[in-house]
């Protein structure tokens, strides 16, 4: 990573303050709903830093970092008076959607944005189990707060579809939906076993709903 100068220093701390402007909006009692731009705008300071040649796996451990911020905020804020978690996983798709075009695009511009990832069809993607330039600590940092983002992500799912009458067919299909990000937790934990894993996961998650949900039918 090239030092910082001045110029370059004074974007990233913008960026920063932007994102924090949308993190903490709701304080600005303006009653609408910009908040959840936070998700999107979290990828301001994280690609920057990308450009400026900080590692790969250190930017992706604070971008979860960031989206876990704003997860936290919702989950306390958002969901636990309203209950609507739509929104929410909207953004954060969205700003994973914004993260993964931008993963495919600036190693093909800055190629030293390439060291410590692997190629994934089109995207460069953060390789945690050959990376040697950053510290065992780091790696396991990353693995943990990633993990804690999915579950931040998850359990207000569950929340939402308690007690709720949800069709066989409609369990089967919200267990398809979990199959992509159980695959990358398990790549990301034990890629040798990533698709047992996956698929234990993927099973475990459908007995889950099938205790939680109803049929409909209990009383006819």
């Amino acid at each position: 990573m090239s030092e910082l100068d001045i110029n370059a220093l004074i974007f990233l701390v913008t960026f920063f303050v932007i994102y924090g402007v949308f993190l903490f909006f709701d304080l600005f009692r303006r009653e609408e709903s910009y908040a959840f731009l936070a998700y999107i705008v979290a990828t301001l300071p994280i690609n920057f830093m990308w450009v400026l040649g900080f590692n790969v796996i250190i930017i992706y451990l604070l971008l979860m970092v960031l989206w876990d911020l704003c997860l936290f905020r919702d989950l306390l804020f958002v969901y636990r008076k309203t209950k609507e978690y739509d929104n929410i996983l909207l953004f954060l798709l969205l700003g994973l959607l914004v993260q993964l075009i931008v993963s495919a695009i600036l190693p093909e511009i800055v190629t030293e944005a390439q060291t410590s990832t692997f190629s994934f069809w089109v995207f460069y993607l953060p390789d945690i189990h050959n990376a040697t330039e950053v510290s065992s600590n780091i790696i396991l940092g990353f693995q943990g707060i990633t993990t804690l983002t999915f579950f931040l992500v998850i359990i207000p799912m569950l929340l939402d579809v308690k007690g709720e009458e949800i069709p066989f067919p409609i369990l089967l299909v919200i267990v398809a939906i979990y199959i992509i990000p159980f695959l990358v937790l398990s790549l990301i934990w034990l890629p040798e076993a990533a698709i047992v894993l996956t698929f234990l996961f993927s099973v475990i998650l459908f007995i889950l709903l099938l205790i939680i949900t109803k049929s409909g039918k209990e009383n006819q």
